[in-house]
């Protein structure tokens, strides 16, 4: 089957548009016609190849879309249904029958591979093989094949333009405050950077009653925004001590629960010093590998506290996914506030306004 994709061919260059071959789908996949797909920070990083995937590849892991034909195998998905695409998984390690398939014993091999599990690739250029398989889904393209396993069902008039992220970047920031922090009505929260990722952080702390929300950036019109959005306090680290700001607001205290969703060490190490005693943070920024950040072991023994490294945050996808949506017609968590779409020809432009803050969560349209 022939379809359009945007290729990644070199680190700092920009995705080619090609006509490609999709391969038909395996017994346990669906095709996929695509509507929409984020444009994602983890896209950039490995298109820049912070992480080996090989190259050229199809990438893309926020892909929203409807069943155009299902493998042999699958049960519970039908053409037609519209569904949002998630993290590929295995469904069968000790992390996945227990819960946590965001930490698959071949979470890595599976989103960063190049390929099936079986190495075979689902797209061709001339004859050529294009890595793909991309977070399981590839979704930078018309057409692709995905595990069923990753597909989540979603209601026939669910908004496909608006949901791929929730498989991805809203899901992480999220997930991360509801799944993991988990803080209770009345409890103090600061996220670290005002991404998607961090104002998503930030609208599950909103969601999960948390009355003191504490948002840190050094950008004055994202923390504007975040106060739009629902952030009780901001403070630009740029123009103070953001520790000492924090202890402030909190009278001296610190706050319950933090979030860095940099991944750069000084920020990590300012998240860890703004937790109050006993309190619990959680890292979802990506850093390149071999990354290390301080730590005042002496002071942070003393202070009881616990820090979480959480991957796209520690979601069931077919679970909390349908829930970020309940909790979204409800105006409960306007992530779409966030979001600004482009149509699919201008998805180079979506990845140069993401990087240079223009814009929070690009969607390009197919």
């Amino acid at each position: 089957m022939k379809i359009t994709a945007a290729v990644a061919t070199a680190p700092k260059t920009d995705l080619d548009i090609r006509e490609l071959t999709l391969d038909a789908p395996r017994a346990d996949e669906v095709t996929v016609r695509m509507v929409a797909s984020g444009v994602c920070h983890t896209d950039a990083i490995v298109r820049d190849q912070w992480y080996p995937v090989p190259l050229p590849a199809v990438l893309g892991h926020e892909g929203s879309g409807i069943v155009e034909a299902v493998g042999t195998d699958v049960v519970d998905l039908k053409v037609g249904d519209k569904v949002v695409l998630a993290p590929a998984s295995c469904g069968a390690c000790e992390q996945c029958i227990s819960g946590h398939p965001q930490y698959c014993t071949d979470f890595y091999a599976l989103n960063f591979g190049g390929s099936r599990a079986d190495g075979s690739k689902m797209f061709e250029d001339n004859g050529t093989e294009i890595s793909s398989n991309f977070f399981g889904q590839s979704s930078f393209a018309s057409m692709t094949n995905v595990r069923a396993r990753n597909a989540v069902k979603v209601a026939d008039n669910a908004p496909l333009e608006l949901l791929g992220p929730l498989g991805c970047g809203i899901m992480t920031g999220s997930g991360a405050v509801l799944n993991v922090l988990k803080p209770s009505p009345g409890e103090s929260v600061a996220v670290f950077g005002t991404g998607a990722v961090g104002l998503a952080g930030m609208l599950g702390a909103v969601a999960s009653g948390a009355t003191t929300i504490i948002m840190v950036d050094i950008v004055p019109s994202r923390l504007e925004f975040a106060k739009e959005l629902g952030a009780t306090h901001v403070v630009n680290s740029k123009e103070v001590d953001p520790v000492e700001a924090i202890r402030e607001i909190t009278g001296g205290k610190g706050v319950n629960y933090a979030l860095d969703t940099t991944g750069v060490p000084a920020v990590f190490s300012q998240m860890t010093k703004s937790l109050a005693t006993r309190g619990h943070g959680a890292l979802v920024g990506a850093a390149k590998l071999g990354t290390e950040a301080p730590f005042d072991i002496g002071t942070l023994l003393l202070s009881g506290i616990k820090v979480s490294m959480v991957i796209e945050g520690d979601a069931v996808p077919r679970e909390f996914i349908p829930k970020l949506i309940s909790l979204h017609e409800k105006g409960l968590f306007p992530f779409d506030k966030l979001v600004k779409t482009y149509d699919f020809t201008d998805i180079n432009q979506a990845f140069a306004d993401s990087e240079a803050g223009m814009t929070i969560k690009p969607v390009v349209l197919y």
